[in-house]
């Protein structure tokens, strides 16, 4: 090539154009890398802060055991009464803990997204009323006591009610507006608390086999429990981690997601199945624990933006220690006796609720 040429490729100003396309093009890689970079150490730094909170959940309680020797008892059981204490009592009450958080978490950030409403959760939309009925069904109609034969009324009752909220808050022009399903999950909770409540205070049976159950609590909980629950609620969690993706194209808009190839009905059937396995358990196993599901999806949206593919394992994180914390801190808040962790939850996240109603368009009504 001749100078001639070569000066007047350099001065092409398309020459220009494409060298600052790839300069910004390079500029962008490199800074999604590292919002990636970012995230992926904020949740590594969130799954070390659960792990903390596992150790003092272990630690902590009406007999405090050090933390030493908590981490000495996981490698070198001896069968000393500290040690007994931990594998029979708190480490099962821990794990239930860690795992009814997940489902939570993920439960009320799939809900979020799913219908596109900040409000929504397993509680505030009255999913965890609903597997509760079913619950009291099964002992007042039953006679069944064991978790491993009320899950399934779990798992019906809560996809009934979640049915039936979003038929109620779909009527009319505006559809299933926020307000409107918030409204709908209300008075749907309404309806099936005061059929528990009714049920409880006439009979003594299902008063004795509920009213630690129905607060929402880890007490008493042990291995057997976790171990009938735990499929259920593994196949609710990977399922969950898996839509992100289907999820962040549906959030374009049906018709933009259809172009993109999502499966639209598909991604929906997929994620309710999901939010049914993960309440039907947790409830079964804890009780209708409020408010985890509706505030934990708002911190991790906070900190990773409406990326599903983060805020959806962030959400199980958070929500873990937000459980195992509330649990560790209802054995000391009281001088004589435990707060369960269900009224924890509730007193941290009622705020939050009344916060985000505030901020929602009453016209949207």
């Amino acid at each position: 090539m001749t100078l001639e040429r070569l000066a007047s490729v350099d001065d092409d100003p398309r020459t220009d154009d494409s060298t600052a396309a790839a300069a910004a093009m390079r500029r962008r890689t490199s800074a999604h890398a590292r919002v990636h970079l970012m995230r992926a150490g904020g949740l590594l730094a969130a799954i070390g802060a659960l792990a903390l909170c596992v150790m003092l959940s272990v630690s902590v309680g009406a007999k405090p055991i050090p933390l030493a020797t908590v981490a000495d008892a996981l490698w070198n059981f001896d069968g000393g009464y500290d040690q007994s204490v931990i594998f029979e009592l708190r480490l099962p009450r821990t794990i239930l803990g860690v795992f009814v958080g997940m489902a939570l978490g993920l439960a009320g950030a799939l809900m979020q997204a799913l219908t596109r409403n900040p409000l929504a959760d397993p509680g505030v939309l009255g999913i965890n009323a609903g597997a509760a009925a079913a619950v009291v069904v099964a002992i007042f109609v039953f006679g069944l006591t064991s978790v491993s034969a009320y899950v399934w009324f779990a798992f019906l009752g809560a996809a009934v009610a979640a049915v039936a909220v979003y038929t109620l808050g779909a009527r009319g022009r505006s559809g299933a507006t926020p307000i409107r399903l918030a409204l709908a999950g209300t008075a749907v909770g309404a309806v099936l608390m005061g059929f528990i409540h009714g049920v409880i205070v006439t009979n003594n049976f299902v008063f004795d086999q509920i009213r630690f159950w129905q607060v929402g609590s880890l007490v008493g909980r042990d291995i057997g429990i976790f171990l009938k629950i735990l499929p259920f609620l593994l196949v609710g969690i990977v399922v969950a981690l898996f839509l992100g993706p289907a999820l962040n194209a549906i959030a374009l808009g049906e018709d933009l997601a259809a172009a993109l190839g999502a499966h639209i009905n598909r991604t929906r059937l997929v994620t309710a199945l999901a939010i049914v396995l993960l309440c039907g358990g947790a409830t079964a196993a804890a009780g209708p624990i409020g408010f985890v599901g509706l505030t934990v999806p708002h911190v991790a949206r906070a900190i990773v933006g409406p990326d599903q593919r983060w805020l959806l394992p962030y959400s199980a994180v958070l929500a873990a220690i937000l459980l195992t914390g509330a649990d560790t801190l209802g054995r000391v808040v009281l001088p004589n006796g435990e707060l369960e962790v269900g009224i924890i939850t509730a007193l941290v996240g009622a705020p939050v609720f009344i916060a985000l109603v505030r901020r929602t368009k009453m016209a949207s009504l």
